[in-house]
C-alpha cells in the first residue's frame, strides 16, 4: 500500500520517538515502529467505510425529514440517489472489505462527536449534493464523481475528523493525505460492470519494504554517533545542539541510506530527503540538508565511503 517516501516518513517518526524516549529499547522500538506503521491499514479501512456509513445514515435521515412538522414536497420524496450509489455498493458488496471494515467502524460510532451525523449535514446541505440529487439520471459516472468530490471537499479537510484521528493516533494526521488520496485513487479506478472492488489492506507492498524500514531504523540508530560526527564536521559554525533535531534525524537517515544501502541510488537518497525536509522541518532546512549531504557525497564517493553497487548505480 504505502511507498518508500511514505515508508522513509515513518521511520523518521519512529527515529525521533526514540531518541526523544527515556526508555531506549531498540527490540522494542522496532516492534513499536512497525506497529505504527502497520496502523495505516486501520486508517484506509477507516476512510473507506465513511461513505458506506454516509449512505446508511442517509437512509435514516431522509426518513426523519419525511415525519418532520410541515415537511415541504422535497422532504416526502427525497432523492435516495446518495443511498444508491453504484460504486459504494460495489464496495459494500465485497464481504472480505466488509469483515474488515467492520472491525474498525466503531471510532465513527463509539464517541460523542455524532461525526457521521455531522458530515452528512454538511453535505446535505451543499450544492454537490443539491446537484447531485436532483438529477433526473443517475449513471456509474455521476455516482463516481460525487463520491471523489465528497473526499476531496469534504471528507480530508474536516476538522471533526482530524480532531477524532488525532484522538486515536498522534501520527495519522500525517498519514491522512496520503491514505485518502489512496482510497480516492482507487475510487476514480474502480470500472463499470466490474465483480468487484479493488483494495488491498496490506501496509508494506512486500518483505523488501518491511525489511527496508526495520534495516532503516536500526541502522540509523546503531549508527548516529557516526553520523552525529560527520554532520558536526560539515556543518562549520554550527554546533550539532543548534541545529533542529529533525533535521539532524533527516540528515541522519540520509547518511545511513548513502553509506549503508549500497542498492539505492545517490541522486534517489539525496531527492527523497530534501522532499520530505519540506513538510516536516524548518523553512532553511532544504538547503541546510543539501549542502551537507552534496559535501558529503562529494568527498566520500572519492574515498570510497559510499560504494553503490548494481546496474545503473554506479555513478
Amino acid at each position: 500500500m504505502i511507498n518508500r517516501r511514505h515508508i522513509r516518513l515513518k521511520v523518521m517518526q519512529s527515529v525521533y520517538a526514540y531518541f526523544t524516549s527515556k526508555n531506549q529499547d531498540l527490540d522494542n522500538a522496532i516492534k513499536q515502529m512497525i506497529r505504527q506503521t502497520e496502523s495505516i491499514s486501520h486508517l484506509y479501512l477507516l476512510l473507506t467505510s465513511l461513505p458506506i456509513a454516509l449512505a446508511q445514515f442517509s437512509k435514516i435521515f431522509l426518513e426523519e425529514q419525511k415525519n418532520k412538522h410541515l415537511p415541504t414536497d422535497l422532504d416526502k420524496n427525497p432523492s435516495e440517489n446518495f443511498a444508491n450509489n453504484q460504486i459504494i455498493q460495489l464496495i459494500a458488496e465485497d464481504e472480505i472489505l466488509i469483515g474488515k471494515i467492520n472491525k474498525v467502524t466503531g471510532l465513527w460510532f463509539n464517541n460523542d462527536h455524532n461525526f457521521i451525523q455531522k458530515l452528512f449535514v454538511k453535505i446535505w446541505k451543499s450544492d454537490l449534493y443539491k446537484e447531485y440529487t436532483t438529477s433526473n439520471q443517475s449513471s456509474f459516472l455521476q455516482d463516481k464523481d460525487f463520491l471523489l468530490s465528497i473526499f476531496d471537499k469534504f471528507i480530508v479537510e474536516d476538522e471533526l475528523l482530524h480532531h477524532i484521528l488525532e484522538e486515536e493516533s498522534i501520527f495519522w494526521l500525517d498519514d491522512l493525505p496520503f491514505v485518502a488520496n489512496i482510497v480516492y485513487s482507487q475510487i476514480k479506478n474502480v470500472k463499470q460492470g466490474a465483480e468487484a472492488y479493488s483494495f488491498s489492506t496490506s501496509t508494506f507492498k512486500n518483505n523488501d519494504d518491511k525489511t527496508f524500514a526495520k534495516k532503516l531504523f536500526t541502522t540509523t540508530i546503531n549508527h548516529h554517533k557516526e553520523f552525529e560526527k560527520i554532520i558536526t564536521k560539515k556543518a562549520k559554525n554550527w554546533d550539532l545542539d543548534r541545529i533542529a533535531k529533525m533535521d539532524q534525524i533527516l540528515i541522519m537517515m540520509a547518511l545511513c541510506e548513502l553509506m549503508y544501502f549500497d542498492e539505492i541510488p545517490i541522486k534517489v537518497t539525496l531527492n527523497e530527503y530534501i522532499e520530505v525536509a519540506k513538510y516536516y522541518s524548518t523553512n532553511k532546512s532544504k538547503g541546510f540538508i543539501n549542502g551537507i549531504l552534496d559535501k558529503v557525497i562529494s568527498e566520500y564517493k572519492k574515498s570510497g565511503k559510499i560504494k553503490k553497487v548494481g546496474r545503473g548505480l554506479v555513478e
